[in-house]
């Protein structure tokens, strides 16, 4: 069925067709096509263009469209329909006749298609993050399992200095951490709603656009018709996260295949992700790996050709458009499978831990501690690098390493040079010493594991069922409050106060309705406090309440806050998310704000706990 047969006295021919057709690629749109036509259908009865009845039939063949796509999803495909649109229109024809006619009432295949497309992207996107997640969850797992195993670092892919593995591990972790944010920030920007934008020039149909965008799940609507048809950024926006995201992918795996290596030999991979050679029995290849740096070209490919695509198109729409699916299409699909096979190598992953020591060692890799020595004696620092590299010429020389150098060869260079600059030639004095933020110590790794871990779960909150707070959201904060209030848990709030401080709550939602809520104040001091903390009785059980607080906590960290409290009758719950019980008297900002207020004020049963980020 074609869906513009009226202008035309010839049918298209069959080269053509094929040349134009979108449906073999296209049909993935099948179930956002139908979301979106279930929304126009409620808009366009409360514009008056159907009544109820048309719009009732309309949503029920609507769902039972949508459940034989569930239940099939290639089912478009048996069919020669132009497009993903024409098939809809046209199995919904068949189902209930000429009522589905009305259904493209005052919209276009280019508004259409634009929202559709925007639908699958927001879906895609969040798969794509949960990939990234446990892909970052299993890198933090080989992190405190090797975070004191001593490696080589490189620079120039020479030896330069020893790391630990654990190190080597969180700087990919550090990666994938910025690719999620930057897949949440190009949803945040993709979040607006095209549909009744019309061809180009916007509908004449009576249309709340607004509230049809809310009922489609976007933010809002865009506010120009041309921009909202022709607009592709969002396409671009994701290939270029996916893209950099490959990118990482690739780093990790060149560094994988090379320790890998009989040159390095520092980690093993387990027979279950590798592969060998018909030839030569002898092999073992990491297939795996060279996959993911090798797919990353084609992730990249497909952003050029987009890019180049859309450089030099007119307003509005042109039927080049029709080429950002095909390429989209592989690039995500592609993006996400190395995600998942990523999560599924790094457990198989070990480090030879004695061999990598020993690897560690070579290369003159202390000779950086050999110059602070000479500064912690007064030497100045370049001075110091000029006598160290005498010194490396010196032991190589003689074909030993730094530390087997005589104090009597030390003291030809430097006078200053005392039997205690053996002690920081020991490698772990090095690693030790590198304890700062940021560094390769054991210590200084372990905290960034921490804090990685406690970011990744409020990323998973936030990927799941909580988010921040909007003001449409206040009544059921109002409700939910005023619920605990009334069992004795929460101190009242009247409705202004939480609308003031609306920027400070988070809230949990269940099949998108809101069941639990949570806020972060910020005392003047930069203490904050978890408050506010309820769900409906329908939600708890359910883990939304520690999602709420990782939520918070991360909010808490990106403030630069050190230290959040919370008062609490419940306080084995917060002990098992890691707070740990403090003294009243340290609070003293909550003393003189709020616990005056209290009824229970003389009769506190309230347990002072902290969580220091």
């Amino acid at each position: 069925m074609s869906l513009w047969g009226g202008r035309f006295s010839e049918p298209s021919a069959a080269e053509f067709k094929q040349f134009n057709d979108s449906l073999r690629f296209d049909y993935v749109l099948a179930p956002f096509d139908i979301q979106a036509s279930q929304a126009w259908a409620g808009s366009l009865q409360h514009a008056g263009l159907i009544n109820a009845d048309e719009n009732q039939q309309l949503q029920q063949a609507l769902k039972e469209l949508a459940k034989r796509v569930a239940q099939q999803p290639e089912l478009p495909l048996q069919t020669d329909a132009e497009d993903i649109h024409s098939w809809v229109e046209a199995q919904l024809i068949e189902a209930i006749g000429a009522t589905a006619k009305k259904l493209h009432t005052g919209r276009s295949r280019n508004d259409l298609v634009a929202t559709d497309l925007r639908l699958f992207c927001k879906q895609f996107a969040q798969h794509l993050i949960t990939a990234n997640l446990a892909a970052i969850e299993n890198l933090l797992a080989f992190a405190s399992q090797y975070s004191d195993a001593m490696l080589p670092g490189y620079t120039h892919l020479q030896r330069a200095q020893p790391i630990v593995a654990g190190h080597w591990a969180m700087a990919y972790v550090s990666m994938l951490q910025r690719d999620v944010s930057r897949l949440r920030e190009t949803v945040r920007r993709m979040d607006v709603s095209p549909l009744g934008s019309g061809a180009l020039a916007g509908t004449t149909a009576p249309i709340d656009r607004e509230a049809l965008a809310h009922e489609l799940g976007f933010r809002n609507a865009c506010e120009n018709s041309l921009d909202g048809v022709s607009d592709r950024d969002f396409v671009l926006d994701l290939l270029n996260a996916a893209s950099n995201g490959m990118i990482h992918l690739s780093r990790i795996a060149e560094d994988v295949i090379f320790y890998c290596s009989g040159e390095s030999g520092c980690f093993s991979m387990s027979d279950r992700i590798s592969s060998g050679s018909s030839l030569m029995p002898q092999k073992k290849n990491p297939d795996l790996f060279e996959l993911l740096r090798g797919k990353t070209g084609r992730v990249i490919g497909h952003q050029h050709a987009m890019q180049i695509t859309l450089k030099g198109l007119p307003l509005a729409y042109n039927k080049d458009m029709q080429e950002d699916k095909e390429g989209l299409f592989d690039a995500l699909h592609t993006y996400l499978q190395c995600l998942q096979m990523l999560a599924f190598a790094i457990p198989e992953l070990r480090v030879n831990r004695e061999h990598a020591a020993q690897q560690a060692a070579l290369g003159y890799s202390n000779a950086t501690e050999l110059a602070d020595y000479l500064v912690s004696k007064g030497v100045p620092f370049r001075d110091a690098h000029h006598m160290t590299g005498e010194l490396v010429v010196v032991a190589q020389q003689q074909g030993v390493a730094l530390e087997q150098l005589s104090l009597s060869d030390y003291q030809q260079v430097c006078a200053l040079v005392e039997d205690d600059v053996y002690a920081t030639l020991d490698l772990q004095y090095g690693l030790q010493k590198r304890s700062a933020l940021g560094g390769t110590s054991p210590s200084a790794v372990k905290v960034a594991i921490k804090h990685a871990q406690d970011w990744l779960h409020a990323a998973e909150a936030a990927s799941k069922h909580v988010r921040q707070a909007r003001l449409g959201d206040v009544d059921k904060i109002c409700e939910l409050i005023a619920y605990w209030a009334d069992q004795g848990e929460n101190l009242p709030r009247d409705k202004a106060d939480i609308l003031q401080a609306i920027q400070s709550f988070a809230v949990a939602e269940i099949n998108d309705e809101v069941v639990g809520c949570a806020a972060l104040y910020v005392y003047s001091t930069g203490l904050a406090e978890i408050r506010s903390l309820g769900l409906f009785p329908i939600a708890q059980g359910k883990g939304l309440g520690a999602e709420l607080v990782a939520f918070l906590l991360w909010k808490a960290r990106e403030l630069g806050i050190s230290r959040t409290i919370v008062l609490t009758r419940v306080p084995e719950f917060f002990g098992k998310l890691n707070f740990r019980i403090t003294l009243k008297e340290k609070l003293p900002e909550k003393v003189m704000k709020d616990c005056d207020l209290c009824p229970r004020k003389d009769n506190c049963d309230e347990t002072a706990l902290e969580y220091l980020l």
